[in-house]
């Protein structure tokens, strides 16, 4: 484990620090601000406790049950039952690094001391994520209003050593074993603290910090794919020219247009237009690159203003005001988070569909522009890279299947309380198997670019010395250079994951410098 700490104070956190927690590990405590922030609210709390007037979420039932008055020796039940009752998940286990974000950006919104949550409470999530303890939490189970209910009450259930967890190790064993393992007391609820740990946008927050972190990586490994493609097809760099770009002034259009034009510098394999089979354009799929990939980085970035919005932000209902009031709201909903969760499934299916199109073009003998049918060694007896098409295809589809936006859907609930809600949290789990296809679908890509550069190469044209450097690493890194028809699978699951890992960007920026 990385031993960087994250301190949590009283003002919200960094995407950087969501994931040095959840990713790596880093160790998590609490500001003495957020400390004595947390002291302040309880006192808020426990004096509305002692009052004979009902308050929600202190002295209440919840949701469609917010008219019971709950008497003083019910309340620590009440506050059980609520965990229990609504750690009702069910599918498969989501993913360490997302319960850890879970249940660190929960950690956050309590110590912003607008919960009335005990100090200890917050000390104990602290606690568990730097064991390693990983609450088991189900794929299904939250609307993504309230919060994301059924993910943050599996997480709640471990605080109180009950039900499943993962321990550092991988293994799955009850909660309370684990927590006995490393010396962690289980907490014993009181007043509002219950409803507080399960009401917040935490897990489609986290997933989203997390999906705009990767999509970083691979939108520039998308402007260095293009740009290979753009060399293999003896295309033109001229479309790249900073003038062009300027009097469209897209911020990103013109980041992507830099990028692949300094992939490309000293190219000897670029503006052959006039060469034996002479055009006048670039096809759309190569000469609108850096609009299509620029589209998607300014989407990136409204995306990443959301999330910060929400980083700096404390959700939950009924919240600690600095007056003393405890008030209900709506800061639960999870709209402004599900929008953008769906708006980035969508531009990754763009440019997933954008990659494919090229790689059909360089596996095409009638568009390729002299490249052998589907860059086999011998067409007929090799195959070559025909079905690596296929398979990029194949994710393609199913890219365009998961940008359909689940926000644009809702389903009522809680007898008809939660009347509207956002989804948002199936808008991130199907945002994670898009960012994943879309690696596999960029891998592709490269793995046909650079098969095409050497080809090139081998007939006497000179590529750029970044491209040189990219091929240079992808073989290094076990995907194999042109030749006859071998088991294909293992190449492209490593230029997946030379692509994930960031060292497409790793191999050329030595010559590029840094690419945005």
């Amino acid at each position: 484990m990385d031993m960087h700490t994250v301190v949590v104070g009283t003002s919200g956190t960094t995407a950087e620090d969501v994931v040095a927690v959840a990713r790596h590990g880093a160790r998590v405590e609490l500001s003495a601000a957020a400390v004595d922030a947390l002291a302040a609210s309880r006192l808020i709390v426990d004096a509305l406790a002692a009052k004979p007037e009902p308050v929600y979420g202190v002295s209440t039932g919840f949701g469609a049950l917010a008219s019971r008055h709950i008497s003083t020796e019910l309340r620590a039940q009440l506050q059980r039952n609520i965990v229990r009752s609504h750690a009702a998940g069910m599918g498969p286990h989501v993913e360490r690094e997302v319960v850890r974000a879970l249940m660190f950006l929960r950690l956050k919104t309590v110590a912003s001391g607008h919960t009335g949550v005990r100090p200890e409470v917050a000390q104990t999530m602290a606690d568990v994520l730097n064991a390693g303890i990983t609450p088991v939490v189900h794929e299904y189970g939250s609307l993504g209003c309230s919060g994301d209910l059924a993910p943050l009450s599996h997480c709640a259930l471990t605080l109180m050593g009950e039900g499943d967890a993962e321990g550092p190790d991988g293994t799955v064993r009850p909660a309370g074993e684990l927590l006995a393992a490393h010396g962690i007391t289980p907490v014993e609820l009181r007043e509002k603290e219950g409803l507080a740990l399960l009401n917040g946008t935490d897990g489609m927050l986290g997933m989203l910090v997390m999906a705009l972190a990767d999509l970083r990586n691979l939108y520039t490994c998308a402007d260095i794919t293009a740009a290979l493609s753009l060399e293999a097809l003896l295309g033109t760099d001229k479309v790249l020219a900073p003038e062009l770009h300027a009097i469209r002034p897209h911020p990103g259009q013109g980041v992507s247009a830099d990028n692949m034009l300094r992939v490309l510098a000293g190219s000897g394999l670029t503006g052959h237009h006039q060469d034996d089979a002479p055009r006048v354009q670039d096809a759309y799929s190569v000469r609108c690159a850096p609009q299509v990939n620029g589209a998607g980085r300014d989407t990136l970035d409204y995306a990443a203003v959301v999330a910060g919005r929400e980083l700096a932000s404390s959700v939950d209902n009924p919240v600690v005001l600095p007056d003393g009031r405890v008030e209900s709201n709506g800061n639960f909903h999870g709209a402004p988070v599900a929008y953008v969760l769906d708006f980035l499934a969508i531009v990754a299916a763009d440019l997933g569909s954008i990659c494919e199109r090229r790689t059909d073009r360089l596996l095409d003998k009638n568009r390729s522009h002299g490249l052998p049918p589907f860059l086999a060694d011998d067409a007929g007896v090799d195959s070559g890279l025909m079905i690596a098409q296929y398979t990029q295809a194949a994710l393609v589809s199913e890219m365009k299947r998961l940008a359909v936006p689940a926000s644009a859907d809702s389903i009522p609930s809680s007898a008809m309380q939660e009347d509207h809600v956002s989804m948002g949290w199936s808008a991130a789990r199907k945002l994670r198997t898009a960012v994943d296809n879309l690696a596999r679908i960029v891998a592709v890509e490269l793995y046909a670019a650079t098969r095409a550069v050497e080809i090139r190469a081998a007939e006497g044209l000179t590529p750029a010395p970044a491209s040189q450097a990219a091929v240079a690493a992808l073989r290094a890194a076990g995907a194999q250079g042109p030749g006859p028809d071998r088991f294909l699978a293992p190449d492209l699951a490593a230029a997946d994951t030379f692509v994930r890992q960031g060292r497409l960007v790793a191999a050329v920026e030595p010559v590029t410098g840094p690419l945005a």
